[in-house]
């Protein structure tokens, strides 16, 4: 993980119960859906924690078993607020970050980013030179990063139509071709299917196994 003095990030990353988590895979992996997400999640946030550019992650989250795994890879946890929704838990985990590593920019970033590199989400978070700066998905209407510079207001407009939500409210996008792992987050079958061609982390990369096994009747018996 990042030198704790130098580094000029804290990383916030919302978590969903992933019991209802990633609905839009449920046709397609009806079997292993939670565990996907989870997977995900988990990836992510160790990808993140590679970052050199990252001072600390913080997982919003109200999920047990995701809140010891990423404990159990260096992340910290911030319980989620119940009913806030999503822009609601990036404030309330902005606002956490900001009193625990005063001086760091703070960054939302999506859990749903299981083919996250590090060198690729350093690049990005090199690029935020702005106030406010944010990186737009794979398909070109979301967003997968949100950055604010310190001790500037993340305001974070996640949801349909983000990507022009958050250029309208002043972030800046950043116009980098060699960070396709940080635009790719997945919510369909299709979208897992190129984080898998990307090359996905080795929680969702386990899960993907079980997955095929039990597509083959082979499930368990892979070594």
């Amino acid at each position: 993980m990042a030198d704790l003095q130098v580094a000029p990030w804290t990383l916030v990353i919302p978590v969903k119960r992933t019991a209802i988590a990633k609905s839009r895979l449920a046709s397609a992996y009806p079997q292993h859906r939670p565990e996907l997400a989870r997977a995900f999640a988990v990836d992510t946030t160790a990808a993140a924690l590679e970052s050199p550019l990252v001072r600390a992650v913080l997982v919003v989250t109200d999920d047990p078993v995701v809140a010891a795994d990423v404990t159990a890879i260096g992340a910290r946890v911030v319980p989620d607020l119940a009913g806030a929704g999503l822009n609601g838990a990036l404030e309330h985990g902005a606002a956490f970050a900001a009193a625990e590593y005063p001086g760091a920019g703070v960054v939302a970033l999506s859990a749903d980013l299981p083919a996250l590199r590090a060198s690729e989400l350093t690049a990005a978070l090199a690029a935020c030179t702005a106030d406010r700066s944010f990186v737009i998905d794979e398909p070109g209407t979301g967003t997968t990063m949100l950055a604010a510079a310190p001790g500037v207001p993340l305001d974070p407009r996640f949801g349909v139509g983000s990507a022009q939500a958050h250029e309208g409210s002043g972030a800046v996008p950043i116009a980098l071709v060699t960070i396709g792992s940080v635009r790719r987050d997945v919510d369909t079958a299709a979208d897992l299917a190129h984080a898998v061609q990307l090359g996905v982390g080795p929680r969702t990369a386990d899960v993907m196994s079980l997955v095929m096994g039990a597509a083959t009747g082979t499930e368990g018996l892979a070594c």
